[in-house]
Order: C-alpha cells, then structure tokens, then sequence
C-alpha cells in the first residue's frame, strides 16, 4: 500500500530530537536520505534527496547486485564571527543501499545530479523484457517456439 502522507513524521522527527536520536551521520554510522523510485519504459530510475550537498561529495558504487550511494553535507562556510541560531538541516554522512534484482543491468547504471536531487538510472535487462512468442503450426501439433 502507498501512503502519501505520514501523520506522525512530526511527532517522530520531535521524538528523534528529544532523545537524541537525531544525531549527524559519521562514515561508520551514516545517516539515511529519502528517495523516490520509479520506472519508465526500459529503465528504473531512483531519486536520491541530496540537498546543499556538493556533487564531489557523492559516491555511487555497484558491487555485485547491491546499488550503494553515499554522500557528506559539509557546514556551509558563512565567514568569521557567524553563528548558529536554528538547525534542522542535518549535516554528516548520508548513505543508502538498494538491492538490484537480476532484472536490472547494473554493468550500465548512469547518475545524474541536479538541483539536490541525484537521479541514478538503471537500465532493464534484455532478459527481463517482454518480448513476443510465435507459435507455429506444424500438421496436428502446435509448437511453441521461445
């Protein structure tokens, strides 16, 4: 089931805060980024949410059958003497890991980054793809061929 929206995101995201749950990222305990997933014709295509984030701070390595992109958001660099008020912007590590099913090619996976948004494109594979049968009639059998 597909919801659209979370009536407890606020309640969780003020809960996360009080206990400290919240906590930035680090490279041995990244954390997670919001993402979208659709397909379109031949090709899955993944939303990666990336904000202020600079794209030299983006890795994206396949291994195997495992998608794996991580990302650093950096302070900003506002000059000397400036000083923090308000922050719900997280900053740290960010990472997340898709698992690719055999029906994706993972050899030609392409990415993109524009707008804080990384959009990684992975192709179907040929073998995953309808294709059509023809069947063929050979005196009282029918044969099948694939």
């Amino acid at each position: 089931m597909l919801m659209r929206t979370d009536p407890f995101h606020t309640l969780d995201r003020i809960t996360q805060q009080f206990l400290g749950l919240n906590a930035p990222g680090t490279w041995s305990r990244p954390a997670s980024m919001p993402i979208d997933t659709y397909r379109a014709g031949d090709e899955f295509l993944v939303a990666f949410d990336l904000p202020g984030v600079s794209p030299d701070a983006i890795e994206i390595d396949v291994e195997r059958n495992v998608l794996t992109v991580r990302a650093e958001r950096r302070p900003p660099e506002l000059g000397e003497g400036a000083q923090l008020q308000f922050s719900e912007r997280p900053l740290g590590v960010f990472s997340r890991q898709l698992l690719l099913g055999e029906a994706l090619d993972s050899d030609h996976v392409q990415a993109s980054y524009d707008n804080g948004v990384l959009l990684v494109r992975i192709p179907i594979a040929e073998k995953a793809k309808p294709r059509k049968v023809a069947v063929s009639v050979t005196g009282d059998r029918k044969a099948i061929n694939a």
